[in-house]
Order: structure tokens, then C-alpha cells, then sequence
């Protein structure tokens, strides 16, 4: 059984069990940022998912479904949704991509049914400079090297038919990135046919109530999405279901927001 992430962060390597895989995930505490080790939200997020047939009925499919990912961290749950057939795009921060996504990708991700990319996306660099035909970074702090023609062959980008992040909501002055580079994602990926934007689910930490509070709030208000709380029953069966027989104190502030775009948009303002 895999226990909470806050009892695990001294370990340099994790085992991971995950339905029917094991992940193996190199991970850092060394205070240099909060991507390089596990936490509590991926770990609820990828069992929350693993519950719902839309996710796990990827497979066989002529044309897999295609998820992304912000801040995917040491990469559990593009694994995750790998492990359901689903083709992935798990970004980050560059650090966090050198020090430990990439290398846990490669490790565990050949394997499996699914395929996993991963790139850099600096929330705090606008949309309308993301670069999705750049092969190393979709939006970068920094100038990244550009991509030739052939490297970008089959990358990953919108539309996508799920958006997920976990463990995000945290620091006031991201809030607002997040968001716009929520809302620029889900708009890139409504739906020719249907009109309609994929799901988004978020997981996050209530330490601070405020911040969260707000961060949902503007949200709804300036960011166009309708929000849903997904019951704390729900998650917990799927922790059950997940082998995780965790007590409630274990994972106690943890929340599983579904956050779906209000379509036609009108234009963003600011929170």
C-alpha cells in the first residue's frame, strides 16, 4: 500500500503501485522547488480518475484520447493516465523537468499502452506567446531552443479531451496563471462538433482558505468555468477502491474540483 506523500518525501526513489503497475519515481526535497517530490493531490487525483469510465475506457480506440497535464511534477499521473491508453502531455517548470519528470517518464512510461510527452509551460508567460510547435518548451521563462520540422511531427498539443492539475493552488501570485492557462487550454479544445470544452479536474489542499476561496471565485467570475466540488464520498470510495486505507486525518483538506468552460466566452477581465 502506498502511503501518504508527506510520509514518503525522504525517500529518493518511491515504489508505487498503481492498479496494475508499479512506478518507480525519482523524487527531491532538497528545497529548491515543490515539483521535484510527490504530494498528497496527484495521489488522490490519479485514484479519483481511475474510477471514472471516461477515463478508463480508453482503450481500444482508433484515435487514443489526449490529456495534459499542468504541473505534472514527478509525473504519477500522466503515468497514471498513460496506464489507461491515454497519450499524455506532462508539463512543468524546466527545473522540475530536468531534475526528475523526464527521467521518471522514460523509466516507466515503456510499457505502457499510452505514450507520455513532456515539455515546459511557464504558466506566467501569456497564452498568445505559448509556441506549441516548439519541441522542448510550449512557453518558457526563457528562449528555448526551436524545434525542426521533423521533431515536431506528432507532438502533442489541442485539442485535448481532458485537463488536469494537482497541488497547484498554493501561492497567491499563481492563481491567476493557472487560470488564464486553464482557460486558454480548455478553449483550444472545445469541440468542433459538440461546441463543447473538455472536463478539467483539479486537486488541491485547503491550507489556506482564502486563497482557495478566491482562486474558485475568479474562477467562475473572470475565467468563464462552472465549478463542482466532487463529494468527499466519492473520493474516498476511490481511495478504498485504490488499496489505500489511509485515515481521514491522512488526507484531510485534499478537494477534487471539476471545472468545465462556459461556452460562447466572452472576453477575460482580470480577478
Amino acid at each position: 500500500m502506498s502511503l501518504p506523500a508527506h510520509h514518503t518525501k525522504h525517500l529518493p526513489v518511491l515504489a508505487y503501485p498503481f492498479r496494475s503497475s508499479l512506478f518507480h519515481l525519482a523524487q527531491l526535497d532538497d528545497g529548491h522547488s515543490n515539483g521535484t517530490a510527490l504530494w498528497l493531490g496527484a495521489q488522490c487525483l490519479s485514484l479519483y480518475l481511475a474510477t471514472l469510465p471516461s477515463v478508463t475506457r480508453a482503450q481500444p480506440r482508433a484515435h487514443p484520447p489526449r490529456a495534459v497535464e499542468l504541473g505534472s511534477g514527478i509525473g504519477l499521473l500522466p503515468l497514471a493516465l498513460a496506464s489507461f491508453g491515454w497519450h499524455v502531455l506532462a508539463t512543468d517548470v524546466a527545473h522540475v523537468l530536468r531534475s526528475v519528470l523526464r527521467t521518471n517518464i522514460a523509466s516507466n512510461a515503456r510499457h505502457l499502452p499510452g505514450a507520455i510527452q513532456a515539455r515546459e509551460l511557464d504558466w506566467t508567460v501569456p497564452p498568445e506567446h505559448w509556441d506549441w510547435a516548439n519541441d522542448h518548451a510550449i512557453a518558457a521563462a526563457h528562449r528555448a531552443q526551436s524545434a525542426t520540422e521533423s521533431e515536431t511531427a506528432g507532438r502533442l498539443a489541442p485539442p485535448f479531451d481532458l485537463i488536469v492539475s494537482s497541488d497547484t493552488l498554493y501561492n497567491p501570485a499563481l492563481v491567476e496563471p493557472l487560470l488564464r492557462s486553464l482557460r486558454a487550454l480548455a478553449v483550444a479544445s472545445v469541440s468542433s462538433t459538440s461546441g463543447r470544452a473538455p472536463p478539467v479536474y483539479v486537486c488541491l489542499e485547503r491550507r489556506d482558505p482564502a486563497l482557495i476561496d478566491h482562486a474558485l471565485a475568479c474562477a467562475r467570475s473572470t475565467y468563464d468555468f462552472d465549478t463542482e466540488r466532487i463529494p468527499h464520498k466519492k473520493v474516498s470510495r476511490a481511495l478504498e477502491r485504490g488499496g489505500l486505507a489511509w485515515s481521514r486525518e491522512a488526507w484531510e483538506g485534499i478537494e477534487i474540483w471539476k471545472l468545465v468552460l462556459r461556452v460562447p466566452l466572452p472576453a477575460p477581465t482580470s480577478c
